[in-house]
């Protein structure tokens, strides 16, 4: 049928594409959508129409018998608004290396006809290991219960308790029978020990049985404490998840668990992870994750990238719509576009002088792919290449007022990272110094409770040659959070 999508547009390519970008495509694809994998009504027609796309266009003979049926090419619509900012006009002809700051949003179209309200496909992992007893796992199970509730009719649900060992509470599901599922999550009870790979991966097998394009799949995982010996295997678990489709968010509670572990696993999927001290916050935390997981326009963004010689990138950055430090490899996972608020990351360059000899500097390029939530074809991927011109006078310039928002927002994390990173390399002194900056800081915003935490972070660093558990969350999550609320925006 003439209205049907063709074969360049199924694979999300341009007629222009490589064999080789002809063959990545189709195993992206093929990767998603398989029928081993994927149950869901119209999602094995579609992976044989893929699969009959790649057959045509892999063979040159076929491709090019088909391309002279082909109408002239139409320009899709844009999938997604991209705006660039750099902190600098130029680069300069110098001996000694340059910096250079990049800032990268994205946002649906103004014409996007994006569902107000995307199917979910959604696994929640709760610890019921015996430190969760009491409030906390009185909160996390009423939470439970009212997102369930929340779910509409064609959104799939479904819950996996773990301690010890992992157990089904609720089978992944369109909701049927409300009071028998909500009687399920009240019959859970804090025993045993905290074993995260065994509820991690049930999680993901619970998603994966009905994992489809264009629909929000994610696993949001919440515990209490440290899981040991199986880190490497749920780190695996991520990656696979990553390449299907499938995020990964987790909730920590308290101080007893990894939050580099917790935050691993999240930003190699694109996920965010959260903390909370106080069992009656857990409750907002949670909702907040689910309406923004209900608001998604593009199920994930990801950027397949290489990077010159000589150029380094040394920090990027998830700003909003949730905080976060990103992967520096390729593919880097920026998560989902949601309708309300653009996704902005900061990216920060060094530029070796052999870099600069020419007339411009290459900083970065590849490809932005996004899945919408309104689309049955593989959406096209969007180029990018961050390039600089290169002049022999040195400009003095002030950074676009963008660039120093980011950067001044972003001052407050980036002081306790580098106490972290100063404690681990033993440099107590200098921990201690970034830590009392940061509370000057915090004080002239009015954060008292933030300012006083970083202060006795920095003696208890002189004194036990470490961050304290509580601490040191308290103000990683806490400067992090002070990000999207729009706290901490003034120049430093």
């Amino acid at each position: 049928m003439t209205d049907q999508p063709d074969f360049y547009t199924l694979l999300g390519l341009a007629r222009i594409a490589s064999a080789e970008e002809i063959r990545e495509a189709y195993f992206t694809a093929a990767r998603r959508l398989h029928p081993d994998k994927n149950t869901a009504p119209g999602d094995t027609e579609f992976f044989l129409d893929i699969q009959g796309a790649y057959e045509v266009l892999s063979n040159p003979k076929k491709r090019a018998r088909y391309d002279s049926t082909l109408p002239p090419e139409k320009l899709p619509d844009k999938s997604l608004d991209q705006r660039v900012v750099f902190s600098r006009h130029s680069l300069t002809h110098l001996t000694e290396p340059q910096l250079v700051y990049v800032l990268l949003e994205f946002s649906p179209p103004l014409n996007s006809k994006g569902p107000s309200s995307p199917s979910l496909n959604l696994c929640l992992v709760l610890d019921h290991s015996t430190s969760m007893q009491g409030a906390n796992m009185d909160v996390v199970k009423a939470t439970a219960i009212q997102i369930m509730r929340k779910m509409k009719p064609q959104d799939i649900f479904s819950v996996v308790s773990f301690s010890d060992r992992a157990e089904q509470v609720i089978p992944a599901s369109r909701s049927t029978d409300l009071g028998k599922q909500e009687a399920r999550i009240h019959m859970l009870q804090p025993s045993g020990g905290t074993e995260i790979f065994s509820g991690l991966e049930m999680g993901y097998n619970e998603i994966i049985r009905n994992v489809r394009h264009a629909q929000v799949n994610h696993v949001i995982l919440i515990t209490d404490g440290r899981t040991y010996g199986d880190e490497d295997k749920c780190m695996n678990l991520a990656h696979r998840a990553a390449e299907q489709g499938v995020g990964i968010s987790g909730l920590g509670i308290g101080s007893e668990w990894n939050d580099n572990f917790l935050d691993g696993l999240a930003s190699s999927t694109g996920g965010s992870s959260m903390y909370v001290s106080r069992p009656q916050d857990i409750q907002e935390k949670l909702l907040d994750k689910f309406n923004q997981l209900g608001s998604a326009y593009a199920e994930e963004t990801r950027i397949d990238f290489k990077i010159p010689e000589g150029i380094e990138l040394r920090y990027a950055f998830r700003l909003q719509p949730e905080a976060g430090v990103l992967s520096y490899e390729s593919p880097m996972l920026l998560g989902p576009v949601i309708q309300q608020t653009p996704l902005k990351v900061l990216m920060e360059f060094v530029v070796q002088p052999q870099n600069v000899e020419q007339n411009q500097v290459t900083l970065f390029e590849g490809r932005i792919s996004v899945t919408l939530m309104n689309e049955i074809s593989i959406t096209r991927p969007i180029p990018i290449r961050l390039v600089r011109p290169v002049g022999d006078e040195a400009s003095v310039e002030v950074p676009p007022t963008a660039i120093l928002e980011a950067l001044s927002r972003l001052k407050l994390y980036r002081l306790q990272e580098q106490a972290r990173l100063e404690v681990t390399a033993g440099d107590y002194d200098q921990a201690s110094e970034h830590l009392h900056r940061l509370a000057t800081h915090l004080l002239s915003r009015g954060e008292r409770g933030l300012a006083r935490t970083a202060l006795l972070e920095a003696e208890n660093i002189q004194q036990n040659k470490s961050f304290s558990q509580q601490g040191g969350k308290e103000i990683k999550y806490g400067t992090r959070a002070l990000l999207t609320s729009g706290k901490g925006s003034e120049d430093l």
